[in-house]
């Protein structure tokens, strides 16, 4: 029987295979010359140079200069369109939206922040989400249209059964069974929601410490403790999307929580979460504990105590590596993780320092040892996860050439 055009193997979707290998490798080394896409691909030059020139017609790629400095004549190079596509990004957390556009090649082009003050403002949960967007969207000198897909995180998750928002009832607003219904018919593009630690790993794996690892935990401590698991290559979300919240986790050390979800916290979140650091100090007799948000302070006193050689600051680090592994030995001993990537100012504020007492005392707690690694994302993690979650299907439709 004659194939068709979308048979594997026929020359369109060959084609197809080779111009999305050679748009990859742009999007990886930013400019090339077809020489180098040719040796780069294994296609010939002759085919390397069709491949860029149907390229260039579908205006995914530019020619944007020549090689210069080198013997022989100068190669034309040529890099991915930045305006072949957009996606947007939004951070949502108690205080504010975060929100931010990206061109098809990852480069933020603009960035808005909208502050929601919790249960004060009386703006609906879908008027902040737009507001937020729209703000993003002119800063990049665009419209919403020219958004191809959005990615929306905030803390705890959507249950697919139901529609609602669950482990996150410190965000005001958002807990509507119709929220995702009404977000839906409010926004032009289509839009997908995770949770703010699943991004965070997400962005780590795409372009952070935990790049090429599959089966990996991510810890994370900044308003909340939380982690995300990779298992295989791909987020385990877990049935109501309640993976990895491990805040909630009973743990030795500290009174067992009971109606955790009421309470919106649990033993571990109690044991070694942002809030359990200054209470920490107090009892050891530090002074100079930082005021305002737990999450703040925390983080200072962490690096504060990295950094420091005195007793109270040498046992504040210790007891706080302790904690932590109290909990992530749960976790390794049910997971058996290749790896650990440490995320959040509350964790990664400790550097090194703080990285080696963890990995020491979860080896005395855990029959296996994971890598214990800090995290490389550290300006606007969530942020920068929905942003790389949304660009990938962007991209996946952006760069299907065999249509």
């Amino acid at each position: 029987m004659a194939g068709t055009a979308g048979t594997p193997g026929t020359p369109r979707v060959l084609r197809a295979m080779n111009d999305r290998a050679a748009l990859d490798l742009l999007l990886e080394h930013g400019q090339l010359s077809r020489t180098r896409i040719g040796k780069l691909t294994g296609l010939s030059k002759p085919t390397a140079s069709q491949l860029l020139a149907r390229l260039e017609a579908a205006g995914l790629v530019l020619a944007t200069g020549t090689t210069e400095g080198r013997p022989g004549p100068n190669a034309q190079l040529y890099e991915v369109n930045p305006a072949a596509g957009h996606a947007a990004g939004l951070d949502v957390t108690p205080q504010r939206i975060l929100a931010a556009v990206a061109d098809i090649t990852g480069r933020t082009v603009g960035r808005h922040e909208l502050p929601t003050p919790g249960r004060r403002t009386g703006t609906p949960v879908v008027q902040q989400v737009t507001d937020a967007l729209d703000g993003a969207v002119k800063a990049a000198g665009l419209a919403r249209d020219d958004i191809h897909r959005l990615v929306i995180g905030t803390p705890g998750a959507f249950d697919h059964t139901t529609g609602r928002l669950r482990y996150a009832s410190h965000l005001p607003g958002w807990h509507s069974p119709t929220l995702l219904d009404e977000l839906a018919a409010a926004l032009p593009m289509p839009f997908e929601y995770e949770n703010d630690v699943n991004l965070v790993a997400l962005a780590e794996q795409r372009l952070g410490a935990a790049r090429d690892h599959t089966d990996f935990v991510l810890l994370w401590n900044q308003e909340g403790l939380g982690a995300a698991l990779v298992l295989g290559g791909r987020l385990h979300r877990g049935w109501t999307g309640g993976a990895g919240e491990v805040g909630f986790l009973p743990v030795p050390g500290t009174p067992l929580v009971r109606q955790v979800t009421k309470a919106n916290s649990g033993g571990y979140q109690e044991l070694a979460g942002s809030q359990a650091v200054p209470r920490l100090a107090r009892e050891l007799g530090i002074e100079d504990i930082p005021a305002g948000p737990y999450a703040e302070a925390a983080a200072h006193l962490v690096a504060r105590a990295a950094e420091s050689d005195d007793k109270p600051h040498r046992r504040l680090l210790q007891t706080y590596a302790t904690r932590l592994a109290t909990g992530l030995a749960s976790l390794v001993s049910v997971l058996d993780p290749e790896l650990v990537v440490l995320s959040g100012a509350a964790l990664t504020s400790g550097g090194e320092t703080l990285r080696a007492l963890v990995q020491a005392e979860l080896e005395e707690l855990a029959a296996s040892r994971p890598r214990l690694v800090v995290g490389d994302v550290r300006e606007h993690p969530v942020l920068r996860g929905a942003l790389e979650s949304a660009l990938a299907t962007t991209r996946d439709e952006a760069f299907d050439t065999s249509r």
